[in-house]
């Protein structure tokens, strides 16, 4: 393991030479190609660094033990060997993990697309709950959310909305969320009281870099048009909806919320970006016939994960049978508990294909 970690840092180093120096390098297309690559192995590299740093501070350390010293310095001299030879037990860990396979987009942040599934109304109103749930559990966390797209229903929930997630593990812990959420209650119109069943559809996709892949502005095209919906006379005055078609993908986009044409434009661009490489990933994983990173389930959309039965007051991820009956708690966003024990499945199943 240690000879590969060399390797890769090795390597790092002549990619931080050649993306440094340009000379080498073709074109754009593979300037991308060498960052992504770069980007890819750097975790691995910063913790080997920190790794042999602390390899070397208990070489040091078990070099002045050696010598001659009063009680009181020798025992402070052990407690911080054992330290550091705990350090190095867990640095090795991580190690492992990466080198098994972890999922190398766990640090980056995300870009979610909720829209009401089956059930009319009453799904747009699951979906906004969802969209509620996201936002609760973000702020717990200290992550930013960014709305990029939405649209609502006459009842006022959610046709579909769009949004950014930027903080720590954003994309680690919310990419499991990605399929069919399926809500049991009575609907708020139900004057008989019978439960009905709704759904809605959650995609939770890697919010690219410029190097994850190059877009030539030759493929795209561009059209603006009057916003709909509210925003006051501005908009109803300016075309500033930007709609972006991917033409060699057939990938579309369009953006309305922002009064401006050019953030518009560049919140539509991202969306974009993260569809044409969650699809690349895809296609990947599917010639690879296996789950796309090792994710539980699949992340298809299709996909029934979850259900929220109000009734019962229950939650249950279809994935791993794990059932809770604090609905109220994970709707107001306290969701650690469902997401750690779907990050320990993957963990089981990554260690299960080593």
């Amino acid at each position: 393991m240690y000879e590969q970690l060399k390797k890769i840092e090795a390597r790092y180093e002549e990619l931080e030479e050649l993306l440094a120096s340009h000379e080498q390098i073709a074109d754009r297309q593979q300037y991308n190609k060498l960052a992504k690559e770069l980007s890819d192995i750097k975790s691995a590299v910063l913790l080997f660094r920190e790794y042999k740093a602390v390899l070397k501070e208990l070489k040091e350390l078990e070099a002045v033990l050696a010598q001659k010293h009063d009680k009181d310095f020798l025992e402070l001299a052990q407690d911080e060997s054992r330290e550091l030879a705990v350090k190095l037990t867990d640095l090795e860990a991580r190690f492992k993990k990466l080198l098994a396979g972890e999922d190398k987009d766990a640090g980056r942040d995300a870009i979610v697309e909720i829209r009401q599934g089956t059930g009319g109304d009453e799904a747009g109103l699951f979906a906004a709950d969802l969209y509620r749930m996201y936002t609760k559990y973000a702020a717990n966390k200290g992550w930013a959310i960014e709305s990029m797209s939405s649209s609502t229903n006459e009842a006022g929930g959610i046709k579909e909305i769009i949004f950014s997630v930027k903080g720590k593990d954003a994309f680690r812990r919310l990419k499991f969320e990605s399929g069919v959420h399926r809500v049991q209650r009575v609907p708020a119109t139900e004057a008989q009281g019978r439960i009905h069943t709704s759904t809605a559809t959650v995609a939770v996709l890697v919010e690219p870099e410029e190097f994850d892949l190059a877009i030539e502005p030759k493929d795209l095209r561009i059209d603006t048009y009057r916003s709909s919906g509210p925003g006051g006379q501005h908009m109803q005055k300016t075309d500033s909806a930007v709609r972006i078609t991917h033409i060699p993908t057939g990938t579309v986009v369009a953006c309305q919320d922002e009064r401006s044409q050019i953030k518009n434009k560049a919140k539509a661009m991202r969306i974009l970006r993260a569809r044409i490489l969650e699809d690349k990933i895809e296609a990947e994983a599917k010639r690879l016939s296996s789950a796309r990173k090792t994710q539980i389930g699949t992340g298809d959309r299709s996909e029934k994960i979850r259900t929220y039965n109000f009734p019962d007051r229950r939650v249950t991820d279809h994935r791993i049978n794990f059932t809770t009956h604090q609905l109220e708690a994970v709707l107001e966003g306290q969701m650690d508990e469902l997401f750690d024990a779907l990050l320990k499945a993957e963990e089981e199943k990554r260690n299960e294909r080593s």
